[in-house]
């Protein structure tokens, strides 16, 4: 009999329990088996590991195990480990460790430490690079993508030589970076000799990314497998224990094997309460702690001092009082089966379970551990980010001077863009201050990472309160300001009040003698530049604007940046040129605020594609955990993007993540930001009922907090779909909200993204003289300069509202505008208004041209109500025996789409067509309308008449 197997990319059932093998123990008498033969009801997972090893340590390949504590992950890990070496591999083995998560890139240098040597043969940016993230030398941060190609390159380098398999057990308590690192490696070792193999307990978070990745669970073992393994290990037990033995370890290997010698250390008659005690996992604990209460004293220190240390390297624990014995010392654990000792290299201890490792720590005193923490921060002293944990964990009063390294550690976590872990090494340091000031400073600037970065918004709301509480008269605080503006604006939404808490604290700032916390007024000036963006109200810019003229501390050198975004059209070509530049150095740069503020100007300018990659790097660390509320922003204009590229497909996958994360993190502006996203392609789409749905719930937060930018992005929707159904009176009243008839508002981007929304409205609502006004206003702006699709905007306004003598030479030189592909609804938009301009001039065969063309964006774009519009001024310029162009087939619908549209037009309900089609409701709905732009029409008061105008010998279903 063999356990259940389930592989298949990206399978993420799992339960909870214990974890390791099924290496065992008979009473008193250890009977040494090969590791397969340990592997009870595994025979079909030995196969296919042993298999993949094969093929992946030659062609490059990866596989994650997942499963229950206990349930066998790391003999199995073991037994590909033992496959690779015999087959002529480099084992590379990195362990995680719960006591050491919070230390960046640790477990990456424990899987790279034999590699160490080969390092220096990479070239100089990645060798450095590598190098600083490893610990081997201390320098400035690095970008984490080139340390990810530092080490992918250092492996492909050593496998020239011999195939290599990483192997990372517990993958839940690898560190951030080094499982970014590994999940960056892991995805591309197709076509080298590099194999990647990891486990995880089941259940457990970890921030690696496991989306799409081949995975093997493993499953408990049915009754007559677990029965079979314990009457192998154990046949003098009695029936009776056997079915309790059965019945509690509930197909657990390592508690079949666990259990027996428990019963058997029991007095007599407590068996019965087995039942009744507390579950598998706490009970393996215990049992753990009866073989190391066993062993001498020394064994037991040195395996503190290594569950503490958390990597094994055995020198590390030498340096730290192991003794010159330490393999002498280590000889009785491994015969309790508590740890592996590997001689060879630089020789490290692993244990053979993770319980072993907590069982130790939670068995010691305090003063043992205190003791161990001290000696392992001593050996540690050239490596400052590991060595300031065991100070603190060494410290029980508050010390000021372990609270200051803890401080600048967590500053060069940041520095790495590792903001949850300056978060958490800032809140520790609170706890170390001595002093009230410095332990609410600390927490603020905690709050501060927190909100503004790591997406800890609730935790942040926490911060400030004891922050507060440890100081009652903080005032002025540029952290706590942030911190407290990032709280309000997503509680009460009040941009006033925040806006007046971030101004008031960078005065104060300013007026300071000696102040020079340059970054922190950097990241408060930021704020309070989000704030006016989001309020979008001129007055407030030019409260801000008035204070840096006056101010006598230097603004920041990015601050002018995000003026390109809030105000396009009033940018110099130095500023765009300085924007050019951090564009093009968006590699280099690690710190995802920042890349999130040069995308945020690049977007004001349609810039956006250059900054894709960087963003994406954003994104990805915000979704294992990191730099949540940046990785959020990031979407935020990736997602808008798409939109105004016609990437509507992404565009709608994005915006359904970006709301789920900022409703979990309690960002509610921030999802006011996809919800409109989400109202810009429902209009387009012609979801009229998603589009009021959503317009409701944007205007009804925004509108009384002055919201005003998301707010216009709201009736913007609006005006497009009233747009797209021929609706122009409302479509006027809906753009005129954004931007009265002749005036062009400063700092509102979405006015600059609806020009041609509110001259189409007036013209073809008969109010040309204010259409007129608008183009006037627009010319006045200079927004043409900005980028090609506002130059296309401008041209296309000037055309649509000039007399109709001048009118096509204007659409002829709007159409001709270089490097508009990018953007192919605003073109369709355009060729649809040039096309209809024709066919009033009786133009019909130019006409057609244009507009033949519009249907087919439209209609690729999945724009209904647009196609439609197109397909019926097609059949206005003579095609009137055909809803669309006439290269397209006579019958474009499916033979599906046939049926359930002939259903649909003899009257039937979607409910009626899906039970006769055996379809749900809901699918028949999405056949309707994706069907609709093939006929060209919007809904199914038309529908009947178009599939009557399908000649009759094509109205068969295909």
């Amino acid at each position: 009999m063999v356990a259940a197997l389930d592989v298949r990319p990206g399978n993420h059932s799992r339960k909870a329990g214990s974890e390791e093998g099924t290496r065992f123990m008979d009473g008193d008498n250890p009977a040494p088996r090969s590791m397969a033969d340990e592997l009870v009801g595994r025979e079909q997972e030995v196969a296919l590991l042993t298999s993949f090893v094969a093929e992946a340590t030659r062609n490059g390949g990866l596989l994650l195990l997942s499963g229950d504590p206990g349930i066998g992950k790391s003999l199995l890990l073991d037994l590909a480990g033992k496959a690779a070496t015999r087959a002529g591999a480099l084992v590379l083995r990195s362990d995680g460790v719960e006591f050491q998560a919070g230390v960046s890139f640790s477990n990456l240098s424990c899987a790279l430490a034999p590699l160490q040597g080969e390092i220096h043969a990479l070239d100089p940016v990645r060798r450095d690079a590598l190098m600083v993230a490893l610990g081997i030398r201390s320098e400035a941060a690095v970008d984490h993508v080139v340390v990810y190609n530092a080490a992918l390159a250092l492996l492909r380098k050593a496998a020239g030589s011999r195939p290599l398999l990483i192997v990372v057990d517990d993958l839940q308590w690898v560190d951030h970076a080094s499982a970014a690192a590994f999940a960056f490696i892991s995805r591309r070792l197709a076509g080298s000799p590099v194999a990647f193999l990891a486990a995880s307990r089941a259940g457990a978070d970890t921030v690696f990314n496991r989306t799409g990745l081949p995975e093997l669970e493993l499953r408990p073992l049915d009754r007559a497998a677990s029965a079979r393994l314990v009457r192998d290990r154990f046949p003098g037990l009695s029936p009776r224990t056997m079915q309790c033995v059965l019945d509690q370890a509930k197909g657990n290997p390592l508690a079949l094997l666990e259990l027996p010698t428990a019963v058997n250390e029991l007095r007599p008659g407590t068996l019965s309460t087995l039942s009744t005690v507390f579950p598998v996992s706490r009970r393996l604990q215990s049992l753990y702690a009866f073989r190391i209460q066993e062993l001498p004293a020394p064994a037991r220190r040195l395996l503190l001092l290594a569950a503490l240390e958390g990597t094994g390297d055995l020198r590390i624990l030498r340096a730290a009082g192991a003794g010159a014995d330490a393999l002498g010392d280590l000889a009785h654990a491994e015969r309790a089966q508590l740890v592996r000792v590997d001689n060879g290299g630089l020789g490290r201890l692993t244990f053979r379970h993770p319980l072993v490792r907590a069982t130790i720590v939670w068995g010691s005193t305090s003063d043992e551990r205190v003791a161990a923490h001290t000696a392992l921060a001593k050996a540690l002293a050239d490596r400052p980010d590991r060595q300031v944990w065991h100070l603190v964990e060494a410290t029980a009063d508050p010390d000021e001077r372990i609270a200051d390294l803890l401080e600048k550690s967590a500053h060069r976590a940041r520095r790495r863009g590792d903001a949850v872990g300056a978060l958490n090494a800032l809140v520790r340091a609170a706890d170390l201050s001595p002093g009230q000031t410095d332990r609410s400073r600390r927490l603020v600037e905690a709050a501060s990472v927190g909100s503004d970065v790591a997406g800890e918004l609730p935790t942040a709301a926490g911060l400030l309160v004891e922050a507060r509480r440890a100081n009652p008269r903080l005032r002025g605080s540029l952290q706590a300001a942030i911190a407290a503006s990032n709280v309000l604006l997503n509680s009460d939404g009040d941009i006033s009040t925040a806006f007046q808490l971030l101004l008031g604290a960078i005065t104060a700032d300013a007026g300071r003698t000696g102040h020079g916390d340059q970054k922190a007024l950097e990241e408060a000036l930021h704020a309070v530049v989000r704030v006016c963006l989001m309020g979008g109200r001129a007055e407030l810019w030019d409260r801000l604007h008035a204070f840096l003229a006056q101010a006598t501390v230097p603004v920041p050198r990015p601050l002018d940046l995000v003026g390109i975004y809030a105000d396009p059209t009033r940018h110099d070509d130095h500023s765009l040129a300085r924007l050019d530049v951090a564009i093009r150095d968006l590699h280099l740069e690690s710190d995802p605020s920042r890349i999130v503020q040069i995308g945020r100007a690049a977007h004001g300018v349609d810039r956006t594609a250059q900054c894709r990659t960087a963003l994406w790097r954003v994104v990805e660390d915000g979704r294992k955990g990191g730099s949540v509320a940046s990785g959020i922003y990031a979407l935020i204009q990736l997602c808008m993007d798409d939109f105004e590229t016609g990437q509507w497909d992404e565009c709608a996958l994005l915006t359904d993540e970006g709301l789920r994360l900022s409703e979990a993190h309690g960002y509610r502006q921030m999802a006011l930001s996809f919800q409109a996203a989400q109202a810009l392609l429902a209009a387009v789409r012609g979801d009229e009922v998603t589009l009021r749905a959503l317009t409701r719930q944007i205007t009804a937060w925004t509108a009384p907090r002055g919201f005003r930018s998301v707010e216009c992005w709201a009736h913007h929707g609006s005006a497009l779909a009233a747009l797209g159904r021929g609706d122009y009176e409302t479509a006027y009243r809906e753009a005129s909200v954004i931007s009265p008839p002749g005036v062009l508002p400063t700092y509102l981007p979405s006015a600059l993204r609806a020009p041609m929304d509110l001259v189409e409205a007036a013209v073809r609502s008969g109010r040309r003289p204010e259409a007129q006004a608008h183009v006037a206003a627009i010319q006045q702006a200079g927004i043409a300069a900005v980028s090609p699709r506002l130059a296309l905007l401008a041209a296309a306004s000037a055309a649509i509202a000039a007399p109709k003598s001048q009118a096509a030479v204007l659409f002829e030189e709007a159409l001709a505008i270089r490097g508009t592909d990018r953007w192919p609804f605003v073109v369709a938009r355009v060729r649809l208004a040039y096309g209809q301009h024709l066919r009033h001039l009786r133009a019909a065969e130019t006409a057609r041209l244009h507009l033949n063309a519009a249907f087919d964006s439209f209609r690729h774009l999945g724009a209904v109500p647009w196609a439609a519009r197109a397909a019926e001024e097609l059949r206005a310029s003579g095609y009137a025996n055909s809803r669309a162009p006439g290269n397209l087939p006579a019958n474009p619908l499916t033979a599906q789409e046939y049926r359930i549209a002939t259903l649909a037009a003899s009257g039937m309900t979607n409910k009626q067509i899906g039970t006769r089609l055996f379809l749900s409701h809901r699918s028949v709905a999405a056949h309707l309308h994706r069907l609709y732009p093939k006929l060209g029409i919007t809904s199914r008061v038309t529908l009947a008449a178009a599939l009557a105008e399908i000649p009759e010998a094509n109205r068969a279903v295909k």
